[in-house]
């Protein structure tokens, strides 16, 4: 599945059918041209609060407390094989997430967001960064320049994400641009996937929380991702305290398969 250029496997695993270790599994068959090739392994399991659990595994085979673009995906997914209907909860890590599904179109209202702490700075290879941080599910830091194409994503996010200052879990890394007092485009280092993705909806909402609380862009925010698909995050409340918080886009359905052994 695809949301907005974020790939995922995703199994429906409810009935334990998997017999390998699901960190290993998402290592082996998320890998580029030897196997499917995707951002993340995601897996519905059983759920006694939920309509289901969404276990998502990233591509290294580090497991994320949540993944805004995985959850549509997943949202789809359950909608479409009659594990839920179209309003649903599912469980992750980061607490209860709920969903719409409206054909290929899902929106989320996900977890509020927390640990908002703007304007710090921090050394990265000889420069002084100012530096935006939030948890939206998980850690983001967003920093904002003026030229998104010449901003070295992968070398420049990698050093962020592996800061001292980030440590010992480490953190996303969302470049952005506001583009008008509703639009922000943004590239997204992903942690887990461990390069530039093109979509991250976790660094979605981040990026447009972080600019609305500093008076940048007011709601609803469309978001321009690498894909070149435009996201929309509304809120209510005002920065740092948010209430609602939901995230909305589409989702494909790309193939379903069977996996066969050589993938692994």
């Amino acid at each position: 599945m695809s949301g907005s250029g974020n790939d995922f496997i995703v199994v429906d695993n409810r009935d334990g059918r998997l017999d390998m270790e699901p960190r290993i599994l998402a290592e082996r068959i998320c890998r580029r041209r030897v196997s499917v090739g995707a951002d993340g392994l995601i897996l519905i399991e059983p759920s006694s609060v939920a309509d289901f659990r969404m276990r998502i595994l990233n591509a290294d085979g580090s497991e994320a407390e949540m993944c805004g673009n995985g959850g549509r995906c997943v949202a789809r997914f359950a909608e479409m094989l009659g594990i839920a209907g179209p309003h649903m909860a599912f469980e992750t890590l980061a607490g209860i997430i709920r969903a719409e599904v409206n054909g290929p179109r899902v929106t989320l209202q996900t977890s509020r967001p927390r640990e908002i702490h703007l304007h710090h700075s921090i050394q990265v290879d000889g420069d002084l960064r100012e530096i935006h941080s939030i948890n939206t599910g998980v850690p983001h830091a967003v920093l904002f320049s003026t030229d998104l194409e010449a901003v070295p994503v992968r070398t420049l996010g990698r050093m962020i994400r592996f800061h001292p200052a980030f440590q010992p879990a480490g953190t996303n890394v969302d470049f952005a641009t506001v583009l008008d007092g509703h639009t922000v485009a943004i590239r997204t280092y992903e942690r887990g996937v461990e390069d530039e993705t093109l979509a991250c909806g976790t660094g979605t909402v981040a990026s447009a929380l972080i600019a609305a609380t500093l008076g940048l862009v007011a709601s609803p925010v469309q978001v321009q991702v690498r894909s070149g698909e435009t996201l929309t995050v509304s809120f209510t409340g005002n920065g740092p305290e948010y209430e609602e918080v939901f995230f909305e886009g589409e989702v494909r359905l790309v193939y379903q398969g069977e996996l066969m052994a050589d993938a692994l």
